[in-house]
């Protein structure tokens, strides 16, 4: 658990301040420990609270205790059961979910209906000590499968689902993502090479709670970017993302903002084009490289154009002349409204860091990335990939 010094009240309340959303030092700044001793706390269970220890992490005076019942919830559900409650009165007493009253009183009653919290609590504690073996320890052509799509910077959500499609018939191939996220964080369960965490999306050695997301502030103001076409004047069908050819596109930028990568992302199918700008990014270059790779689309994938309100842009009108596109400005400080480009420069931070000198990489590798990341499985396409999707899309329109 943690250094022996310090109680387990305390250490219940650091993950409480965990599980509310806090960073490790403002939990353990909240809990009176150092950050250090917070540090090896979370470090110790990979970022994931430890099983056996989710039930202590209750807030007190509430019979509810995590997601795993104990001995005292069990007797108060017997008492409960005795008395002739319904399972929905069972679980607002004890704080649970009705399916999980409902699952315990079913594994765990007589033959006549009777249920007795001390006989369930043995059978759950002898369940408990049988071996959980991971699934990707035991086989290894499914650990290798996985290994291979983690080098390739699939998520572990993305490969559980993927692994699904690609081998509907053998169950033997499929395992859920966060037995993934096990086998690389938690100790002990370390199946797969610690080495792939790095080629996660985040690079982290160990899991954290999600942020809540900041809106970032506008970055250049547009105030010099002349005769602007609002996003509220966007065609209402740009929304439903039925049709390809309607792209988002933002810049995502280097140490100091000296140097950028141009992003261009089709809605429709999250299809993404890189724009390389090893020199600068004023407002010719930007130009030049926008013309320059949607020359090479169909007409019909060049529609509309939506774009953050950066000086890079000024040249909009002549871009709009040069490629037939219907260029539109987000509104201020609204980064949303351009979703799928803001979270396709999220998974792109992967390959090009933030502080980093964006210049040093050349067309070709632009282009492997590109490929990459339209060959990756996405949620929002029943796990397609965005190459497939757009395939698709322009095979029924021909």
């Amino acid at each position: 658990m943690g250094r022996p010094g310090w109680s387990r009240e305390v250490w219940k309340a650091f993950w409480r301040e965990i599980a509310a959303g806090r960073s490790t030092v403002a939990a353990a700044k909240a809990v009176g420990v150092s950050a250090r001793i917070g540090q090896r706390w979370f470090a110790a269970s990979g970022g994931v609270m430890p099983a056996k220890h989710v039930r202590e992490t209750a807030e007190p005076g509430r019979l509810s205790h995590g997601r795993r019942l104990c001995s005292g919830v069990r007797e108060v559900i017997a008492h409960q059961h005795r008395s002739g409650a319904s399972v929905s009165d069972i679980a607002r007493v004890v704080g649970f979910d009705k399916s999980t009253i409902s699952r315990e009183l079913r594994r765990n009653s007589s033959r006549r209906g009777g249920y007795r919290g001390s006989t369930a609590q043995q059978n759950a504690e002898r369940r408990a000590k049988r071996s959980h073996r991971a699934k990707l320890a035991d086989h290894p052509r499914l650990r290798a499968e996985v290994e291979q799509r983690l080098e390739h910077r699939d998520s572990p959500e993305q490969i559980a689902h993927r692994l699904r499609q690609d081998f509907p018939d053998d169950p033997e191939m499929w395992v859920s993502h966060e037995t993934i996220y096990t086998s690389l964080f938690v100790q002990g369960r370390g199946t797969l090479r610690k080495d792939l965490t790095e080629r996660l999306r985040t690079g982290r050695a160990v899991r954290r709670p999600r942020a809540r997301a900041r809106d970032r502030q506008n970055r250049l103001g547009g105030a010099r970017v002349r005769d602007m076409v609002s996003i509220s004047e966007r065609p209402p069908e740009v929304e439903d993302r039925a049709v390809p050819g309607h792209w988002e596109g933002d810049l995502i930028l280097g140490y100091r903002g000296a140097s950028a990568i141009g992003t261009v992302v089709e809605r429709a199918t999250g299809f993404v084009l890189l724009l390389h700008l090893p020199d600068d990014h004023t407002s010719l270059s930007v130009q030049d490289r926008i013309c320059a790779q949607m020359a090479g689309l169909p007409e019909m994938l060049r529609l509309t154009l939506t774009w953050d309100r950066g000086t890079e842009m000024a040249n909009h009108v002549q871009i709009a002349e040069a490629t037939g596109l219907d260029i539109y400005f987000a509104d201020p400080g609204k980064p949303w409204q351009r979703g799928s480009n803001e979270n396709t420069n999220g998974l792109l931070r992967q390959y090009f860091p933030k502080g980093t000198d964006l210049s040093f990489w050349g067309p070709g590798y632009l282009d492997r990335v590109a490929i990459e990341m339209n060959n990756r499985p996405r949620k929002r396409l029943d796990w397609r990939t965005p190459a497939e999707a757009l395939d698709e899309l322009l095979s029924e329109a021909e």
